[in-house]
């Protein structure tokens, strides 16, 4: 079976695909654009409706065509958010069994989460 060999290319970013920025939080990469609401990780218990987040781990940023690639990080660069709301997702059902021998366990588990509206990206 042969293999193909995979390059590279650098992609020039027309104006219509916009700014965005890829950011890490709570263990996940995420793609965000100013404007977009996303949930993420529970931040704080402490954070209200209405609160400024701000971001600090940002992997890419792209504005006005140019790509900025950090390793692992770009310095000095943020992404702010408004904290939206809190709350916990849908309860999913975790079943241990084994059988044959009256091994049967069920729990039940939601995850929190924290709900943000990106704001701005520098």
């Amino acid at each position: 079976m042969a293999t193909k060999a995979t390059t590279m290319t650098t992609k020039k970013l027309s104006k219509k695909e916009g700014d965005f920025a890829v950011i890490k939080t709570g263990g996940k990469q995420y793609k965000v654009v100013p404007g977009q609401t996303l949930k993420i990780e529970k931040l704080s218990d402490e954070l209200k409706a209405g609160d400024a987040v701000s971001f600090d781990q940002v992997l890419l940023v792209t504005a006005g065509g140019k790509v900025s690639v950090g390793t692992p990080t770009i310095a000095g660069a943020t992404v702010k958010a408004e904290y939206v709301r809190g709350g916990r997702a849908d309860k999913i059902t975790v079943i241990k069994y084994k059988q044959k021998s009256r091994y049967f366990k069920k729990r039940g588990h939601k995850q929190p989460f924290a709900e943000v509206k990106i704001s701005t990206i520098k």
